[in-house]
């Protein structure tokens, strides 16, 4: 599959480091409106009943959320970070399966952004949506005592 000129996907998977990398969430699509990925769900993602874990669905809506909301804050050299995650869990699911996730932005200015994410299993089910508020960080602005930056802990 060819990345189209506005799809940012590889990017993406190729700087993701860290928890991201840990969940196996690869980006299947990336542009200023709509991210997607997915997770091909393990042992590992799941809670001791055997489902999947509610951190998961709120740590994929926050990623995809978050990086469309970087690509859309990088061409006034802006750098965002979440203010507010809201998850809804709709129907369980266990290891075995894969999920999705499709962010679309919902509204956007030059302080801050709303977007949406819905999760989806393997019949297209919603089993869990999500919306997440992110500000927009200037240039140079520190955020915990530091100036932004993409870091990986392998670099």
């Amino acid at each position: 599959m060819t990345e189209a000129p506005d799809d940012y996907a590889a990017n993406l998977n190729r700087l993701k480091g860290g928890f991201v990398e840990h969940i196996g969430l690869t980006f299947t699509r990336a542009t200023a409106d709509v991210v997607e990925g997915q997770v091909v769900l393990d042992a590992h993602h799941t809670q001791p009943y055997g489902l999947a874990h509610g951190g998961l669905y709120c740590t994929i809506i926050e990623t995809l959320c978050s990086s469309g909301a970087a690509i859309r804050a990088m061409p006034r050299h802006q750098s965002t970070v979440g203010l507010e995650n809201t998850t809804s869990f709709l129907r369980a699911t266990r290891a075995g399966g894969r999920i999705r996730g499709i962010a679309k932005r919902l509204a956007g200015g030059r302080r801050t952004q709303v977007w949406e994410c819905d999760i989806v299993d393997d019949d297209d089910r919603v089993i869990a949506s999500g919306r997440v508020r992110l500000l927009n960080i200037d240039r140079g602005d520190a955020v915990g005592g530091e100036a932004l930056a993409v870091t990986r802990p392998d670099q």
